[in-house]
């Protein structure tokens, strides 16, 4: 047999016993209340929040829908602390998700710092460590928790955090009865939506099934989205186990404008198109636990990911100076990405020495693989900056990669007494990934790599009535470089990203270090409060360098040494009458590198006569605000009508290319915007919905990056001589109105 049969075997184990019908502690995470927070990737081994040594936040997809928001990334912007959005990829489908400074991104080249997990199967491609939030239907998602530091037990590249996303059931969703229910909605830049679900439960069987379809013509041209979501879910329950069976996929086409110089009066215009990525996915995974025993439960759950991008982009040519060059170019780029696992834990509640003890051991085996082909072809450009291509696609890269991800963890929560709870956990991870060149033509690439290490975490408790928890936590986590990176990584052959591939030097994993104090309470019956202090420290913190010139997206990865990110997250919620809730939010962050290092970065006013610019200790990480505000009023006596607004105001930050803070241009200035929806019970079975976003129509960025904008003279035309340096902006989508109607039948 091979290594991975016996984690088989368990997960097979765990999924196939028990016979009779009763609430099951697997399933809570499933249900509408959540009360309690995952610890470990698997769900079944959620603890109390009491005695929770870190600031977690938990939603429901009740709060999601009901808000009307259409994606994961806009809900966690407007709602949860720590959390940031950057336009990069001028689609409002894909935007990076930044916790405390880390980021979970759709975008090769950013590097990754977030785990993200979809009832415990980790959904970050093994190709990049990428996150395609598009893949994920809003309809399908009974909760999503947020937990941040370097939880050691999510296993790599949880450095900021971890993100688990947990689906609905049948039993859950339709518990009386089988149901169904349809959303229709329509708004402003031509976006209609359609989405379906339906579900029940008949004795120890329930099923669950959603779809999406969404058309987007974007705020922007040359932006717009097709989106469609599948998702199923068949389960059964009984007083010992728990087993689901899911299924679904996504086939998406999203466009997308990149960034716009500054210097363009409309930020609806793009600076070259087109530019599109489709994304199909199709999946299958099976969990399952079984109670052995009334203190222990097993869990397990195997799964397969077949994820396919296709990638069209239109660029300005590497030297556009040159006369015998041709001022553009086409590049197509194809990954195809196999992911498969197995998981298994048992977590157990058994008293140790007459105290409360929880304890939680598993290990996890993720297998990835993955076919990246890369073809360029010359072009011209448009009037309107559009490219023509001339002559056929030259291949220029096709490698095959594989990566191999082992880890082991447990954790212990100990109860001192009624009000200390001691927490113990650490794993070990190994990382194996091979490269192969697959067209016979550049065996330069070929290579292996292996990364290992040991990551612990301690935390303490401390509650001395059900109202209020003080907390302190340090914790270990790493991230392995990935494929993708180890490939481009030298600073005298930078990559076009996503579209070229060359042999450079190893790189070495980022190591983090989070030290977390906190407190949190209850205020009056539904009232809560809480505050927390964090510092994370990485070394040889991973960085993707901007290396100007005519294509903004081009660059290398490199280690850049000490980098931290510090900072306070407060929050109070709850309901001052019994016809208005309000809840608020404050982050704090500085994030800065704390080592010197020398970056190429021509289109820097401050660059020297190389192109080079000196990044100093202290100066600030690009792209994240030093501060954030975020406020929620919602008006309404209950479940018949509700109007709610958000504001989301965010300090201003530094392009990436000015991570020496010294070009005027670089600075990206604050900004605030406001959302409103609303919701009207017609009847017990109709359900009117609107929302206003950005409803004072304010103009903002909130991402940026310096470059060389060759389009600067009359008519933005294609003119290197009055080609000027400035930065290049990401822009959040103007004021937009939507309608819909909501029907629901049992």
């Amino acid at each position: 047999m091979g290594r991975r049969d016996p984690l088989i075997a368990c997960a097979v184990a765990a999924v196939l016993l028990g016979t009779a019908r009763a609430e099951n502690p697997a399933e809570v995470l499933e249900l509408p209340q959540v009360g309690v927070v995952g610890t470990t990737p698997l769900p079944g081994s959620g603890i109390d929040l009491r005695r929770l040594p870190a600031n977690a936040q938990a939603y429901t997809g009740a709060e999601l829908r009901r808000q009307g928001r259409t994606s994961v990334p806009e809900f966690l912007e407007g709602a949860a602390g720590g959390v940031n959005l950057n336009a990069a990829q001028g689609n409002r489908e894909q935007p990076d998700v930044n916790v405390r400074g880390f980021a979970a991104s759709p975008l090769l080249g950013t590097p990754q710092g977030v785990s993200v997990f979809l009832d415990g199967v980790r959904v970050n491609e093994p190709f990049g460590d990428t996150v395609n939030w598009d893949l994920i239907p809003p309809s399908a998602i009974a909760s999503i928790q947020l937990i941040p530091g370097s939880q050691p037990a999510f296993g790599l590249n949880t450095l900021g955090g971890a993100i688990a996303i947990y689906t609905r059931s049948g039993a859950s969703t339709y518990p009386d009865r089988p149901g169904a229910d349809v959303s229709l909605t329509a708004g402003s830049h031509g976006r209609r939506s359609l989405v379906v679900d339906t579900g029940g439960q008949r004795g120890a069987w329930d099923w669950f099934a959603t779809a999406v379809h969404t058309t987007d013509h974007g705020w922007a041209l040359h932006n717009a989205s097709r989106v469609r979501q599948l998702f199923a879910k068949v389960g059964r329950q009984d007083d010992r186990t728990d087993l689901d069976l899911t299924f679904g996929g996504a086939d998406n086409r999203l466009e997308g404008t990149q960034t716009v110089p500054r210097s363009f009066d409309d930020p609806r215009e793009p600076y070259t198109w087109p530019d599109t990525n489709v994304n199909r996915l199709g999946f299958v995974a099976l969990k399952g636990s079984v109670a052995l025993h009334a203190d222990w439960l097993l869990s397990g759950n195997a799964y397969a990911r077949r994820f396919r991008n296709r990638n069209f982009s239109s660029n300005v040519t590497d030297d556009p100076v040159d006369p015998a060059a041709a001022p553009a170019t086409n590049d197509a780029s194809h990954i195809a990405q196999l992911a498969r696992g197995v998981g298994v834990q048992i977590a157990g509640t058994r008293r140790l020495a007459g105290h409360g003890n929880q304890l939680v051991i598993g290990a996890s085996l993720d297998h990835g693989r993955a076919r990246y082909t890369h073809a360029s072809q010359e072009a011209s450009f448009t009037a309107d900056r559009g490219t023509i291509g001339s002559g056929a696609f030259l291949p220029e890269v096709d490698v095959e990669t594989r990566t191999r991800r082992v880890g082991w963890y447990a954790s212990d929560a100990f109860s001192i007494d009624e009000r200390w709870t001691l927490t113990l956990a650490g794993r070990r991870d190994q990382a194996d990934i091979a490269i192969a060149d697959a067209s016979g033509q550049a065996h330069e690439l070929d290579g292996a790599h292996r990364y290992a290490r040991v990551n612990p975490s301690v935390g303490l408790t401390w509650s001395p009535h059900a109202r209020f928890t003080a907390y302190a936590s340090a914790n270990q986590g790493m991230r392995a470089p990935t494929a993708m990176e180890l490939t481009c990584a030298d600073p005298n052959a930078p990559c076009k990203l996503p579209n070229a591939f060359v042999s450079d030097p190893p790189l070495k994993p980022v190591v983090a270090r989070t030290v977390e104090i906190g407190a949190r309470g209850r205020i009056g019956d539904d009232g809560r409060w809480s505050v927390a202090l964090f510092r994370t420290e990485l070394r040889d913190d991973l960085q993707f360098i901007a290396a100007g010139s005519g294509a903004t997206n081009a660059g290398y990865f490199a280690n850049v040494g000490t980098t931290r990110r510090q900072g306070l997250e407060a929050a109070a919620s709850g309901r001052v009458a019994p016809w208005l809730a309000l809840a608020a939010r404050l982050d704090l962050l500085h994030a800065a590198y704390r080592t010197g290092f020398v970056e190429h970065s021509p289109s820097n006013a401050s660059a020297d006569a190389d192109g080079n610019i000196a990044v100093r200790p202290g100066d600030r990480i690009p792209g994240l605000p030093a501060h954030q505000l975020k406020l929620r009023a919602e008006l309404g006596p209950g479940e018949h009508w509700s109007l709610g607004a958000n504001g989301v105001f965010a300090g201003a930050i530094r392009a990436r290319g000015d991570e020496n803070g010294l070009d005027p241009q670089g600075r990206i200035a604050g900004w605030g915007r406001v959302d409103l929806d609303g919701r009207w019970r017609v009847s017990p079975r109709v359900e009117v919905k609107a929302r206003v976003d950005n409803a004072l129509d304010r103009r903002y960025a909130s991402f940026g990056t310096l470059g060389t904008n060759v389009f600067a003279g009359s008519g933005r035309t294609f003119d290197p001589a009055t080609a000027r340096r400035e930065a290049f902006l990401g822009y959040g989508a103007p004021r937009s109105v939507s309608l819909g109607l909501d029907v629901h039948w049992e």
